[in-house]
C-alpha cells in the first residue's frame, strides 16, 4: 500500500490517521506542494491524479483518490478496527460530523483557494487569513453544538475514534497554523487533547511527517 502526501495537507493527514488507526503499513511519496509550481501538477503526478491533488492511494494495484472515499475504502476493505458505527444513525451522525469539517469548512480554505484568493482576486494577507478564520467559526460553531449531543464520548462520537474525529484533527491543526482563536469551542479542544494523546494521531502529525520542513 502506498500513499501519496504532503505533510501539510489535511486531506492526506486525514488519511494517515486512518491508516494508523487500522494498524495498516504503508509507504509514502511524497508530493510537494509549493516546490517548483506544485509537483502535483507534473504530468507524472496528473497520471496518478487526474485533479492534481493529495492524497491517492495505492492498494493492490489500484489508485484510489479523494480523502472521504479513501478512508470509508479502508473501513470497508479492512474492517478489523473500524472507523463508523455498526449502527445506521449513528454512522449517520459521524458521516455529518466528518462532512462538516470535510465538505463545507476544508474546500473553502484549501491552498489551491488561498492562492487564486491572493495571487488573481488580489486579497491582502490580512484579508485572506479573515476569510479562513470566517468558515473555520462558521463550521466549529456549528459542529460544538452538534457535539452536546449525549452519544458524544472521549471523541466526536462514542470513546473510539472515528472518522470524524479523521477530520477534525487535521482543521483543527491548520486553524492553529493560522492562529484562529477557538476557545469558544471546548468541546473541540476537549476532544483533541484526547486525540493528540494517542500514538496513531502523534505519528499522522504533519511534524513527524518525513517531508516536513
Amino acid at each position: 500500500m502506498k500513499l501519496y502526501s504532503y505533510y501539510r495537507s489535511s486531506a492526506a493527514y486525514r488519511v494517515r490517521i486512518a491508516l494508523n488507526l487500522k494498524k495498516l503499513p504503508y509507504d509514502t511519496e511524497f508530493v510537494h506542494l509549493m516546490r517548483n509550481g506544485g509537483e502535483q501538477k507534473s504530468a507524472v503526478y496528473q497520471a496518478v491524479n487526474p485533479q492534481k491533488l493529495v492524497p491517492a492511494l495505492e492498494d493492490d494495484g489500484q489508485i484510489l483518490t479523494q480523502s472521504m472515499a479513501v478512508v470509508e475504502y479502508l473501513d470497508e476493505a479492512y474492517p478489523e478496527y473500524p472507523l463508523l458505527p455498526e449502527n445506521i444513525t449513528e454512522r449517520a451522525r459521524v458521516r455529518a460530523m466528518a462532512q462538516l469539517v470535510a465538505c463545507d469548512i476544508h474546500p473553502l480554505n484549501n491552498l489551491r483557494v488561498l492562492q487564486y484568493l491572493q495571487n488573481r482576486a488580489g486579497l491582502s494577507e490580512e484579508a485572506k487569513n479573515e476569510w479562513y478564520a470566517h468558515w473555520i467559526h462558521e463550521g466549529f460553531a456549528a459542529l460544538e453544538q452538534m457535539l452536546q449531543s449525549g452519544q458524544t464520548g472521549r471523541f466526536c462520537h462514542g470513546n473510539t475514534p472515528t472518522l470524524a474525529d479523521c477530520c477534525l484533527i487535521p482543521q483543527v491543526y491548520n486553524a492553529r497554523r493560522f492562529q484562529v482563536d477557538l476557545s469558544a469551542y471546548p468541546t473541540i479542544l476537549r476532544i483533541v487533547a484526547e486525540c493528540v494523546s494517542l500514538p496513531e494521531f502523534q505519528a499522522a502529525a504533519p511534524e513527524n511527517q518525513p517531508d516536513a520542513e
